[in-house]
């Protein structure tokens, strides 16, 4: 009687197996191979630093792709296919046509990915181990991204911070506040509204986050997944100034970063526009309006279900995250 059962119970499981595998043949038919490129040129850097990003970035940043054979299958060759191309779009160490500065820049966000786990992907080192960063990995990054802007050494001067602020705002560029390739105004009305968060970066800098009224609202009564249309988010950055006291305070003016939230106007940036104005004379970022689909989006949506995109999640979300640890 068990082995009638037996012959039973295989067969089905038997048709099921040969039925699976005749889709997966199937599916290799519409598995298309990757389109090689060349390596136009290859960004320049130390050799434990070239390392680090080899191992660990190249395989979707870059025309170098070493892929294991489980990437080339589908359907998972489909996803694979697919995170490259982004990740193509947003950073290309085989197309690495940067000034020194944008190099500079390209720095700081790589490390800054690194620093908050974010970069490699956590499912991507799931099925590829080797690639995992540790903190050695990171220290590296991190003095080599520092060395670039003088940082670590001390070579750039620090100014008073009121002094740099004065000269922005009595003198705007042409009698007006300049505007970014997107069609975002720098405005300096965000001084007078409420502070949401601040932080400070591995780059010794201060952070202070402000938020329009739409934006607080959205905080206070935390109904920002998603953000309402209308929220402007500003981030202002300044150097750290040092006093002989001890006493450290925002020196030396570096940028304003604008988030403006209209799901209808910024579709291809997940209805957020983004804009940078730097220094002194508050020139924008990019040359463009597709900047910010190149270089700001792929950081930001890595937040998308934490914070709606946001870097420096809202002081209310932090005081519970600190009541929670403290607890533990």
């Amino acid at each position: 009687m068990d082995s009638v059962k037996k012959k039973i119970t295989v067969k089905p499981i038997a048709i099921i197996f040969l039925v699976v595998l005749s889709l997966f043949a199937v599916l290799q038919f519409f598995n298309k191979p990757r389109e090689g490129k060349p390596v136009v040129k290859k960004i320049e850097a130390p050799r434990e630093v070239l390392a680090i990003l080899e191992n660990s970035c190249f395989n979707c940043h870059s025309n170098e792709q070493n892929l294991k054979w489980y990437d080339k299958i589908a359907p998972i060759s489909w996803a694979v296919n697919k995170d490259i191309a982004r990740a193509k779009e947003v950073l290309n160490f085989s197309e690495w046509n940067y000034s020194a500065a944008e190099h500079q820049g390209k720095m700081y966000a790589i490390l800054n990915m690194m620093q908050s786990g974010k970069m490699p992907l956590h499912e991507y080192t799931l099925l590829h181990p080797s690639a995992k960063i540790n903190a050695k990995d990171i220290e590296t990054i991190k003095k080599y991204t520092l060395s670039l802007s003088g940082v670590a050494s001390g070579k750039k001067e620090v100014k008073n911070a009121q002094q740099n602020i004065e000269i922005i705002h009595s003198n705007p560029p042409s009698s007006k506040f300049p505007v970014s390739p997107n069609g975002i105004t720098y405005n300096d009305d965000f001084k007078n509204w409420k502070v949401i968060s601040m932080s400070t970066l591995f780059d010794h800098s201060i952070r202070v986050i402000y938020g329009n009224d739409i934006a607080v609202k959205a905080v206070e009564t935390e109904n920002f997944h998603p953000w309402p249309d209308g929220s402007v988010i500003v981030k202002s950055v300044w150097k750290q100034q040092k006093l002989p006291d001890g006493e450290v305070r925002a020196g030396e003016f570096i940028n304003a970063q604008f988030m403006v939230k209209d799901a209808k106007k910024y579709t291809d940036t997940e209805g957020w526009g983004f804009a940078k104005f730097s220094g002194n004379d508050l020139h924008p970022t990019g040359k463009t309006a597709s900047f910010a689909k190149e270089s700001c989006i792929a950081c930001h949506r890595q937040l998308a279900e934490k914070t709606g995109y946001l870097f420096d999640v809202p002081m209310k979300i932090n005081t519970e995250r600190l009541i929670k640890n403290l607890e533990k």
